[in-house]
């Protein structure tokens, strides 16, 4: 044997050794990551005792928890220990709606209270928490610290709407995955007037500035720091009262949502028509709109308010910001009837609120949302959660370059009228919301706790089951919420068969938008491809958006980190999907050539398991309790209590009520909800109430406990 052949043997075996070494770093790193994900033990999920007399409700109790010591079993509740919830309440999703210090320090319009006070906080109705390892700032639940550029901001995560919290008998129930009660509407009207006071009140702008630089100055050497001085506190304050100014105007609406609902298809639609907006169609819209010298003066605004031509972040905003809306401003009238003009030019106005969705059983969906608009297989569900995370304030850095790429190409891309391509980049965590999809396929329904409410008449519910069988289970299959292995087939329903509110379905078909940036993308839809014109429908728009985005990797992250992350979240999230493309299933018009979206002019019935949790009922929330969902629906002079389904309620209590199942709905200080307006109709879903007697009735909405 000679010298070189020696050397080979040894390179191979130290080659093999560096390789067994590598796979074992990367072993052990995904391992303390995951260990790390669940970290968070506390007990009571960090829930903070607090009573809101405005509401009636209190507790000094929390199921599960201590207080119920054989409440989960084996240390699960719904399928979850402790360690994944916290991580699910906590868990970013790319949400960037302030600078952080921002939302720690700044205060309340009309006094010295912090606006994230607890007190604040609840009367919006997101969920209080205390300090626990995973949320050191006590920040309410929903709400984290986000890192994007290394500037750190607050944002939203998918918890702050779907996780919810029933209070009986001075017991908190903590519901994972269940709908919020919070008015997210109201928050940020309020959110706007506290940055506003902020920002004209020299005494509440000192102490503001002075509090952040105090935070900067004592953070960690090896923590993000926002801020070094006064004059960028001040700045980035104008820049922020204008950002939630303009969202709250763009999304002003004649409907008021109150709590437990949003509009937020319309509101993700505007978010993505402000964004992808180009110069050449925002200056054609402009002179479509005004006179010849209003228009020239607005394209001339224009032209100002960009630092380069191919700059598409924030197209709309740099208009705005040019714009002098000052409330001393001679102009300020003029200026806000163009912004009125524009806004109805490119905008929708979103005037359908929804309840939040409950997520257990979601990840075995083949189709999801209330109208079926997403489906499920594939990377379906991270372009689902991407468009969701682009309506709660992602950072969307778009911007074109004369270079193609494989993202570009994956997103349908060819080369615009400029010779250039379009840059998805953003503050969006794929690789999270594939860790959250993934978190929620472990997500069950909350059985009724009979160590807390109210003990389930099995006799009753016995007869009520044969009941369910011979009304309801057409619609809404039934199925073993703890099979691993379950899969829920959306049953759709066309909206002249079912008679409930349409305002929904037919907003997320109808309403139009410029394409912008897209325009001129070949879009794939069940009955061919669509040619992305200057006008589209808004579901195509945030289709191709969304693919773009998924297609591009995290700017935030190194090279081969950044690629590497991007091809096994998708690949990842390909393979480890059980859910495969079907038809829809149900009684519904098929999409056609010349209407590709015919088939979700309608709504989805899916299994009621944990039904109990989700109240108010109807996917507008129209209908307060179980009980009257199954009464008939009648106009006011024939209403009678009991009898009819109520045409006005009161929504903001989490007290239940677990009789009729549902909230406490009347003799508090709340939201009334007004079921005779546009888009809150109770009409709808009556079937077999004329058939039904009172006590098969009540023995129905005895077996729905059991689900």
């Amino acid at each position: 044997m000679n010298f070189a052949q020696i050397n080979i043997k040894l390179w191979l075996k130290l080659t093999t050794l560096f390789f067994l070494i590598l796979i074992v770093i990367i072993g052990f790193s995904f391992y303390w990551k995951h260990q790390a994900r669940f970290a968070d033990k506390d007990a009571l999920r960090g829930i903070q005792y607090i009573e809101n007399k405005q509401f009636k409700e209190g507790f000094a109790r929390v199921y599960p928890g201590p207080d119920f010591p054989n409440s989960q079993p084996h240390g699960k509740w719904q399928g979850w220990n402790i360690g994944q919830s916290m991580w699910y309440y906590n868990a970013t999703q790319g949400s960037n709606l302030l600078p952080y210090d921002f939302f720690l320090f700044l205060e309340q319009h009309d006094n010295r209270d912090l606006f994230r006070s607890e007190q604040n906080i609840d009367k919006f109705r997101y969920i209080v928490q205390r300090t626990t390892k995973q949320n050191p700032d006590g920040l309410p639940l929903g709400f984290v610290k986000d890192i994007y550029r290394d500037k750190e901001y607050v944002g939203l995560t998918c918890a702050a709407c779907h996780t919810s919290q029933v209070v009986y008998d001075g017991v908190a129930i903590r519901i994972d995955g269940g709908p919020s009660m919070a008015n997210m509407d109201g928050f940020m009207r309020e959110l706007e007037i506290a940055l506003t006071s902020t920002l004209n009140s020299e005494t509440k702008k000192q102490r503001f500035i002075n509090a952040i630089l105090q935070y900067n100055k004592s953070a960690s050497v090896f923590s993000n720091q926002n801020y070094s001085s006064a004059g960028e506190i001040s700045a980035d304050l104008e820049k922020y009262v204008r950002r939630v100014s303009l969202y709250n105007f763009i999304n002003s609406s004649p409907i008021s949502y109150g709590y437990a609902r949003l509009d937020a298809f319309g509101r993700i639609y505007n978010r993505v028509l402000q964004h992808v907006i180009n110069k050449k169609q925002l200056e054609r819209a402009i002179c479509d709109a005004f006179d010849a010298a209003t228009a020239k003066q607005l394209t001339e605004t224009l032209e100002e308010g960009l630092v380069a031509s191919d700059d598409l972040t924030h197209i709309f905003d740099k208009l705005v910001a040019q714009m002098d809306l000052h409330s001393d401003s001679d102009k300020l009238v003029e200026n806000m009837q163009k912004l009125q003009m524009l806004k109805k030019m490119l905008f929708n106005i979103p005037d359908a609120p929804v309840s939040y969705p409950f997520l257990w059983d979601i990840a075995q969906h083949d189709y999801v949302q209330w109208n079926g608009i997403a489906a499920n297989s594939g990377v379906g569900a991270i372009g689902r959660n991407t468009g969701e995370v682009m309506g709660v304030f992602a950072t969307l850095d778009w911007h074109e370059d004369s270079s193609g790429t494989l993202s570009t190409l994956i997103g349908g891309q060819r080369k615009n009228e400029n010779g250039k391509y379009t840059h998805f980049k953003s503050s969006i965590d794929v690789t999270n919301l594939r860790l959250i999809e993934s978190q929620l396929k472990a997500l069950q329904s909350p059985p009724w706790p009979e160590a807390v409410l109210p003990s389930i008449n099995r006799n009753m519910a016995y007869q009520g089951k044969k009941l369910f069988l011979q009304h309801c289970s057409d619609c809404h299959q039934n199925i073993d919420p703890t099979n691993p292995s379950r899969k829920v087939v959306a049953q759709m329903l066309d909206l002249n068969k079912i008679k409930t509110d349409d305002k929904m379905a037919l907003n997320s078909t109808q309403y139009q938008g410029h394409t912008g940036i897209l325009e001129g993308i070949y879009l794939s839809t069940e009955v061919g491809n669509m040619l992305m014109q200057e006008k589209a429908p808004v579901a195509s728009i945030l289709t191709s958006a969304t693919t773009n985005v998924v297609a591009t990797p995290d700017p935030d992250k190194y090279f081969f980190t950044r690629w590497f992350d991007w091809l096994y979240n998708l690949t990842v999230t390909a393979f480890d999907n059980d859910i495969k493309p079907s038809i829809k299933r149900g009684d519904y018009m098929p999409d056609t050539t010349a209407n590709p979206y015919a088939s979700l002019h309608a709504y989805k019935g899916r299994p009621l398991n944990g039904i109990w949790a989700t109240a108010p009922y109807l996917h507008n929330g129209s209908v307060p309790t179980l009980y009257d969902l199954l009464l008939p629906k009648c106009t006011a002079t024939e209403y009678k209590e009991n009898q009819c389904r109520p045409n006005k309620f009161m929504v903001g209590s989490r007290s239940f009520e677990p009789k009729k199942v549902g909230f406490v709905s009347e003799d508090y200080d709340g939201f009334e909800f007004d079921t005779s307006l546009t888009g809150n109709s109770n009409a709808g879903h009556e079937y077999a109430t004329g058939e039904l007697s009172d006590k098969q009735r009540w023995q129905l909405v005895e077996y729905m406990k059991t689900l």
